[in-house]
């Protein structure tokens, strides 16, 4: 049936809005001192009572962990003389929250305990891969859809089974999070998590005769 086939190339895209269901928060402790040991010990301190807290709010302890430990020497400078200072203690903890309503009660009780560093919240999903593979599909749509529109208007007959299909990228865009100013009578610090969007390209070869 099909004689002196010919191919089509055609892009396809699928693009899906996700409402987030986790968060990925980094947040610490940074002390000053000129005696380094007691900038460590507070710092520790600070630390050791923000991981109880959070575990006492429901966080797993596997959900916690060190991702920054660093201790720098601070300078003054005057007359183009170096003055030592003391030294600073940063201590960043990235917190997986499974539960996304609590995302501001973990910021606030972090604060409450010490934490005077909040530098990231990235939202996320569970199961992205699921949403990817909903994105791949609408992708393949899109692609039928071109092809089909390209040819309709020839003198040609296309057949609508894929002779190649390539995975191109996938784009994973969570959004910048919104912190809304704190409210006077604010139970938690209002956090907005938006939405993520997951989208798929692929590439598309059509026969045609």
């Amino acid at each position: 049936m099909f004689n002196s086939l010919k191919c089509l190339k055609v892009t396809g895209e699928g693009t899906i809005s996700v409402t987030p269901d986790q968060a990925n928060i980094t947040l610490g402790a940074i002390t000053e001192n000129r005696n380094l040991q007691q900038a460590q010990e507070e710092n520790t301190t600070i630390i050791s009572n923000v991981i109880t807290g959070l575990v006492q709010l429901g966080i797993r302890k596997e959900n916690i962990q060190t991702v920054v430990y660093r201790i720098e020497t601070l300078y003054d400078y005057q007359d183009g003389t170096q003055i030592f200072r003391g030294y600073r203690v940063n201590h960043q903890l990235l917190i997986k929250v499974e539960e996304i309503d609590q995302t501001g009660r973990v910021v606030d009780l972090a604060v409450s305990l010490g934490a005077n560093s909040v530098t990231n919240i990235e939202f996320t999903v569970a199961q992205p891969e699921v949403y990817y593979h909903h994105a791949l599909q609408m992708a393949l749509h899109n692609a039928t859809q071109k092809a089909l529109s390209l040819t309709s208007q020839l003198p040609v007959n296309l057949n609508p089974i894929p002779y190649k299909i390539e995975e191109v990228s996938v784009h994973p865009s969570p959004p910048i999070p919104y912190v809304t100013p704190m409210l006077a009578k604010a139970e938690t610090t209002p956090i907005q998590p938006g939405e993520i969007t997951i989208s798929s390209t692929i590439k598309v070869e059509y026969q045609y005769y």
